[in-house]
């Protein structure tokens, strides 16, 4: 339009050039004449009216030219005007798909998706939503035919194709198909932290700890995970292979197993009950009874004192010395004085033994410790005492239960993996 306006300039210009030249002539008393022949033809004319002719004959081609090379352009403009309306409806049905996806409409969003995703200038997105939107209804086929069209119509993007692969085939719990897609992520982006991440859960749905171990030193090299959680997920990992290890009572598993346990992680309390019950309930206890006993000495914890009460040392005098030293730091510990009443008893200190279990009674009760007392009185022919405190044990132990079932009342105890081999080991 611009060239337009130009063009038509430059003609009025010359127009009124000539027009004005054409006016000077005409003062000047010479009109001018324009004579033009061809064959036997003549044409003859005033300069005026010739150049008049020129000018509006220019035009007029001009406009012609116009009019035509419009005319021609039409499919092209066409063309690009559809191209323009299929894609904003392309745009407005990725739009109503993202929203009928967060409003659960499942149905509805993998149709709009679908329907437009060859015209949509992000067909990628299209099909990646249109997979979670089959897959949230159950379609399985459906999503993974999604998922191949998505990778390819873009090649380049098939790590992300492949990180919603995974995400989904985990939800479904297709945890075998999940792994084989992770794996074959790994090659292509092996410190991906989003790879790393997916592989780490489903190990841990899996309970694959073996595979879960071998993952973590990426985890934290890669920074995939904070480090408090890198740390809480150590602890659950170490955790579950040495309650595995402990099944098969494998002494010489669960010393490679806690030979890898890191410095930090094993300095914990509660993964070291796990270890030394573990020990104990595969008839190691002298193995681990100096480590117990450092173990101790660094940190007071009930747990690991039941356990130390559990070892069967040879020696069990000198169990018994070892175990009476903590009087001194700890003298009205219930715990202990429990701890060595039981072990007076395979001492066979009986008089020993039933001092410090009244002891124990006096600090705190306990179902145990009532029973220990019992055995004792038992031992001395004191019959009518020992079931004294066989009863009063009855009694607190039930006490105990309606305690619980009135904390509790839908009857989910969830009791800590320690507790249970403790429970175990003192058996």
């Amino acid at each position: 339009m611009k060239k337009a306006f130009i063009y038509v300039l430059i003609a009025v210009s010359i127009a009124v050039g000539v027009g004005f030249f054409v006016h000077r002539r005409l003062i000047a008393g010479d009109a001018g004449y324009v004579i033009i022949g061809y064959d036997r033809w003549v044409l003859e004319s005033s300069l005026l009216v010739i150049l008049v002719t020129l000018i509006v004959a220019f035009v007029l081609f001009y406009f012609l030219v116009r009019v035509v090379l419009q005319a021609m352009s039409i499919p092209k403009v066409l063309k690009k005007r559809g191209g323009e309306l299929r894609s904003k409806r392309s745009q407005e049905a990725l739009i109503t798909g993202l929203i009928e996806t967060a409003e659960g409409n499942w149905e509805k969003a993998e149709r709009n998706l679908i329907r437009h995703a060859a015209d949509s200038g992000a067909p990628l997105i299209n099909y990646l939503t249109a997979a979670r939107a089959a897959h949230a209804r159950g379609a399985v086929e459906q999503r993974d035919e999604y998922l191949k069209l998505a990778r390819e119509i873009a090649p380049e993007s098939e790590l992300a194709v492949g990180l919603t692969r995974a995400e989904l085939q985990l939800s479904n719990k297709q945890f075998e198909e999940a792994l084989e897609s992770l794996t074959h992520l790994n090659k292509i982006a092996p410190s991906h932290a989003a790879v790393l991440r997916l592989t780490h859960q489903a190990y841990a749905q899996m309970e694959d700890w073996e595979s879960l171990r071998s993952l973590l030193p990426a985890l934290h090299k890669n920074k995939v995970l904070m480090e408090a959680e890198v740390k809480l997920l150590e602890t659950e990992t170490y955790s579950a292979l040495i309650r595995q290890k402990s099944e098969s009572r494998d002494v010489t598993a669960l010393r490679e197993v806690w030979a890898t346990v890191p410095e930090h992680i094993r300095a914990s309390t509660g993964i070291q009950s796990l270890y030394f019950a573990a020990m104990i309930e595969a008839g190691a206890g002298e193995e681990i009874e100096d480590e117990l006993r450092r173990a101790l000495g660094d940190e007071w914890d009930e747990t690991l004192l039941v356990l130390y009460g559990c070892i069967q040392l040879s020696d069990r005098e000198k169990q018994l010395k070892h175990a009476e030293t903590w009087l001194g730091p700890h003298p009205k510990d219930a715990v202990l004085f429990r701890v060595l009443g039981k072990l007076a008893i395979h001492c066979k200190l009986w008089n020993k033994a039933k001092d410090y279990l009244e002891k124990s009674l006096n600090v705190e009760p306990s179902v145990e410790a009532y029973q220990l007392l019992g055995d004792v009185l038992h031992q001395q022919n004191d019959f009518a005492a020992a079931c004294h405190y066989y009863r009063n044990g009855l009694m607190f132990a039930s006490s105990e239960v309606v305690a619980q079932i009135e904390q509790n009342p839908s009857g989910e105890a969830m009791e800590p993996v320690e507790e249970e081999l403790v429970s175990s080991a003192a058996q």
